[in-house]
């Protein structure tokens, strides 16, 4: 699957295997007073507790729990895939300031990969075996976008096309992460604490980065084309992984036992109440993202998520650990 487009490629973008030319400007939208200039991207060292977890952390709400809880069946092979990719685009970035964010990025989501597997040892221990969906995820990752074994112009090109998916899916994550660190409704149902910190620290650390999966694209790339149908392809593929996961987690629910099944009013509800991502905000996010001027810092707040990571009690103590 590789993804290419049509139209002219800019001769700024330096391409891989193209001349070295410097990458364009990055397109910018105003920033607010409050907003933290140019921050070090760099991994906290994180652990949670979660011998005391609750199957259904979201107190009566099976549903919305495990439309969340889809996040940690995808993410450690997801995120693990983001590190390998990023790592073979390394040698070719040409900007100091672009690599070092990268390799930030790359500690930031090897982090996070070990973060969610975490959840998994739970879920199994609790009844529930989250390994057959979890075994298809790591197949599509590891096989399906790996590197094929590919060498030469084939390898740049499934490369860039990697990188593109990448950017898109990216975008997502940071919508995912600056509605975590808004969702006051998971407060007001008592939501376990300590997985709200979970979700809350990897929310404010996409936010915190996510401009640098987009960069990193348009610094070896940056075709327009490319861009849109990745991301196209990115929403498709998410939204039927997650449709999938959410149906996968009711149907093997110990406690549920096959009595509740899912059902999109629910997710309507939910989102209503604050407890899943609204459809509509994700929905309105992609136009967004298909702008021809579109960057990622004309969306969520680094002041709010460098804030709440200042105060998130897991990592505070990898700070002070």
């Amino acid at each position: 699957m590789t993804i290419e487009s049509t139209g002219d490629r800019p001769e700024a973008a330096g391409s891989l295997g193209g001349p070295g030319t410097a990458p364009p400007p990055t397109p910018s939208s105003p920033v607010s007073a409050d907003e933290p200039d140019h921050l070090v991207l760099q991994p906290r060292d994180v652990h949670f507790d979660w011998s005391e977890l609750d199957l259904h952390w979201i107190p009566g709400e099976p549903f919305a729990t495990h439309v969340i809880n889809v996040l940690h069946l995808l993410l450690p092979e997801g995120e693990r895939w983001f590190v390998e990719v990023f790592k073979e685009a390394v040698p070719l970035i040409r900007d100091e300031k672009l690599r070092e964010e990268v390799l930030g990025f790359i500690g930031q989501e090897a982090v996070h990969a070990e973060a969610h597997a975490g959840v998994l040892d739970h879920m199994d221990a609790h009844g529930l075996d989250p390994e057959p969906y979890v075994g298809q995820v790591a197949w599509m990752f590891r096989r399906l976008l790996g590197d094929r074994g590919l060498t030469g112009p084939r390898a740049s090109a499934w490369l860039r096309s990697r990188l593109a998916l990448i950017a898109g899916i990216e975008h997502m994550t940071a919508v995912l992460g600056q509605w975590v660190l808004d969702a006051e409704g998971l407060d007001r149902a008592d939501a376990d604490p300590t997985m709200l910190d979970l979700l809350r620290w990897h929310g404010a650390e996409e936010v915190e980065h996510r401009a640098v999966a987009y960069d990193l694209f348009m610094h070896l790339d940056g075709r327009y084309g490319k861009r849109a149908i990745a991301m196209v392809v990115a929403t498709a593929a998410m939204g039927a992984l997650w449709v999938r996961g959410v149906r996968f987690l009711m149907a093997n629910d110990p406690v549920l036992r096959r009595t509740v099944k899912p059902r999109v009013r629910d997710m309507l509800r939910t989102g209503r109440m604050g407890l899943t991502p609204s459809l509509w905000q994700l929905a309105r996010s992609i136009p967004s993202y298909l702008r021809p001027g579109y960057h990622p810092s004309q969306h969520g707040s680094t002041g709010q998520a460098v804030a709440y990571l200042a105060s998130s009690p897991a990592a505070r103590a990898a700070g002070h650990s």
